[in-house]
């Protein structure tokens, strides 16, 4: 399959994942908007129909500000709006669109996020991903906790071709990390992906094993975790900005994976929280398969989430 295609695919899977986001979006903007000015009425409404949209009253603001300075004696159409929309969207989103760039050998990567949000399934995504493009990957199941998050792991790593190392449920998560990176550094694995427990109702728990994780795994090898990854179910609209701060205090996040785009009209929270926190967003996913996690590009993510062609 040539890039263009590719790229395609993955616009229709895109533009289709986020149809919930940009059909709520825009059905408001063209009650809003069709055949009429832009009163200073219809102004505050769009304003609250942004906010509603989990965009942030900060970028609603401003957008409205951008429309309402905007000269349109005729009224505008809807899709003039969503065009505003999208370039003040890009503007947010294109400073965090970032890729995952593995700059060690092994490269050491910490996963987190709460249990449900899919970050077990995104390890084995990103396994795949990893494996297509010829490189060496471990699996470690640091979810002791729960001995399903380390049957899906293994699973995951029969289907990827990834090397997994697992210890029975209720194992210590760093003493599993130490050996694990251990073996990788020794055996020249390049991508080490490490699953870790995701309770973030017992906070200080969650604190002390994942600063424990972090300790352990630098007497290993210092500069690890090379990224700290946190994975975001978007079903949980603005929930999902409590757990960036809360996870960004426990295990100094370094990057962002947003899953189950296509399960919400909540989409826009993904803005929100690259205009508040400035954190990359390395990667999305809108499904199952396992095709449906790609890196995240800020103008194909603005014109999808308001509903215009790519």
């Amino acid at each position: 399959m040539n890039d263009s295609t590719q790229a395609g695919d993955w616009w229709k899977r895109l533009s289709g994942g986020l149809k919930r986001t940009s059909s709520s979006l825009g059905s408001s903007i063209t009650a809003l908007v069709s055949h009429r000015q832009l009163e200073p009425e219809t102004l505050d409404v769009l304003e609250d129909e942004l906010v509603r949209a989990d965009l942030g009253q900060e970028l609603a603001v401003r957008i409205v500000n951008v429309l309402g300075e905007g000269r349109y004696p005729q009224g505008i159409t809807p899709d003039e709006v969503k065009a505003v929309l999208a370039g003040e969207i890009e503007k947010v989103l294109a400073p965090v669109a970032k890729p995952l760039e593995l700059t060690a050998r092994p490269f050491v990567v910490l996963v987190a996020g709460v249990n449900g949000s899919g970050k077990t399934t995104t390890i084995g995504k990103l396994a795949a991903r990893f494996r297509a493009e010829g490189k060496t990957v471990m699996l470690v199941a640091g979810d002791t906790f729960r001995a399903a998050a380390i049957d899906q792991l293994k699973i995951w790593g029969e289907r990827s071709g990834a090397s997994v190392m697992a210890r029975e449920p209720g194992s210590d998560a760093a003493s599993l990390a130490f050996d694990a990176i251990t073996a990788a550094a020794t055996q020249g694995v390049e991508v080490v992906l490490v699953d870790t427990a995701g309770r973030l109702q017992n906070r200080a728990e969650l604190m002390s094993e994942l600063e424990k994780m972090v300790r352990v795994i630098r007497k290993v090898e210092p500069t690890a975790p090379h990224a700290v990854l946190l994975v975001l179910d978007a079903t949980v609209g603005q929930n999902a900005i409590s757990q960036v701060e809360i996870f960004g205090k426990t295990a100094g996040v370094t990057g962002l994976i947003m899953t189950k785009l296509d399960g919400t009209a909540r989409g826009g929270i993904l803005v929100a929280i690259a205009a508040k926190f400035g954190l990359p967003v390395h990667f999305v996913g809108v499904g199952e398969g396992l095709d449906d996690l790609a890196p995240f590009t800020a103008r194909d993510f603005a014109r999808a989430v308001v509903g215009l062609d790519s």
